[in-house]
């Protein structure tokens, strides 16, 4: 398996002036990299010596570095119609360095490869039942998918820089330990070894969160808001916080566990032990014993079951009433709105972006969820309260996780030079 290299240099006699030009050419480097990452049209070397404030030799070089590296990809030159040479425009290099997105979920496994200009070079989904599993088996089979995927890359040519596994639970990134996922069964835990990846690096987070950072990414004619809260509907629901387009952790990472938000104190037991959880509301599973279909029916049957019901209830009048409407037999809308509320009047963030299941399910789940937020949010008279489908596609911590990665070698590029 390919994975990153690290650079190393020799420390002369004059080892902290030394220290300090290896210093300023690491940051230096940052700002080339991330002059010709994050600009809204590709820039040549004298654009990115304009943006950076470098002179342009300095920039010539740590250009032709970045390019040796594959990191930067030189487009053809292109004459803007005055005396002197043509203009190369810059771009990140496809195909070169990728990340790769990991995921354990309660329904499927996971793996996607991200290149540096955000193509998906793979991606492969396995469904599977992992209630209480058992997670050495699990992360094995996950570990044969990812050498599988990783292997594949590098036969074509490409680095893997390293991976991010998405967990459905409390992970704790200090200790890279999962503490709890309910509906895995899994408590305590290191995941990493038992992947058996060997030296590339894995790192562990949320699977909420990561999907968030894939929100917030963009990548769609819609860009996601500067703040936010995204919540990621699966058979567990998670949720994050975006506030200045940053993440807001608390004080371990450990917030956002809106399925374990109680809705009904008297409901039927949650896999976290409590009773009333929204996830017995508003989980997946749940949402289709409220449809009456079998709990592991594709998310695409309950979708037909609720068109179909919303088809009859309009009949020939080309309206649906609210009382025949299929949303008005699926209690999650409600049940969501609830613990949305209190997210909205603790946190004062007024975009709420529903990601996993409910991205697709909105059209029913809509008019509950602002009802409910309209009535029980205190400051729904003097804002404008806004809940909007993810953009980010499908098992969206895999793509946040791969953009992890790669943002890491666009944090740090001198280790590849």
């Amino acid at each position: 398996m390919t994975t990153a290299g690290t650079a190393h240099e020799t420390t002369t006699r004059t080892g902290p002036a030394a220290a300090r030009q290896h210093s300023l050419r690491e940051h230096n480097l940052e700002l080339v990299a991330r002059a010709v990452f994050e600009g809204p049209e590709p820039l040549s070397r004298a654009g990115v010596a304009a943006a950076t404030g470098l002179a342009r030799a300095t920039v010539s070089t740590l250009v032709d570095q970045l390019v040796a590296a594959r990191l930067v990809r030189e487009l053809p030159a292109v004459t803007g119609g005055r005396a002197g040479r043509p203009a190369v425009p810059l771009v990140p290099a496809p195909r070169s360095v990728v990340g790769l997105g990991l995921e354990v979920n309660v329904d499927y496994l996971g793996a996607r490869v991200l290149d540096l200009t955000g193509d998906v070079v793979v991606d492969r989904v396995v469904p599977g039942a992992l209630h209480d599993s058992d997670p050495a088996v699990v992360l094995r089979r996950l570990g044969e998918l990812a050498r599988e995927v990783s292997d594949g890359v590098a036969a074509s040519g490409m680095t893997v820089a390293g991976a991010r596994l998405a967990l459905p639970g409390l992970v704790d990134p200090r200790t890279g330990l999962l503490e709890v996922a309910p509906n895995l069964g899994w408590s305590t835990l290191d995941p990493v070894p038992p992947l058996g990846l060997g030296d590339l690096p894995v790192r562990i987070a949320n699977e909420a969160k990561l999907a968030a950072l894939a929100e917030l990414a963009g990548g769609s004619d819609v860009a996601a808001p500067d703040s936010f809260v995204f919540v990621s509907g699966d058979v567990g629901i998670g949720a994050a916080i975006v506030v200045d387009r940053a993440l807001f952790l608390g004080e371990r990472g450990w917030n956002g566990e809106i399925g374990h938000v109680v809705v009904d104190p008297a409901g039927p037991r949650c896999s976290c032990g409590a009773f009333g959880c929204l996830e017995q509301y508003a989980g997946k599973e749940a949402m289709m014993r409220a449809a009456g279909l079998p709990t592991d029916a594709p998310l695409a049957a309950l979708v037909a079951l609720l068109t179909e019901r919303d088809a009859a209830a309009r009949g020939g009048s080309g309206v649906v009433a609210r009382a025949g409407s299929a949303a008005a037999a699926l209690p999650a809308g409600r049940a969501l709105g609830s613990a949305l509320a209190d997210f909205v009047n603790l946190l004062d963030v007024s975009t709420i972006v529903l990601g996993g299941a409910y991205t697709e399910l909105l059209p029913w789940l809509r008019a509950d969820v602002e009802a409910v937020l309209a009535d029980r949010v205190l400051a729904a008279p003097f804002v404008d309260l806004e809940v909007r489908a993810a953009q980010a596609g499908p098992q969206a911590a895999l793509t946040g996780g791969a953009r992890e990665v790669l943002r890491a070698v666009l944090a740090d590029p001198a280790a590849w030079v």
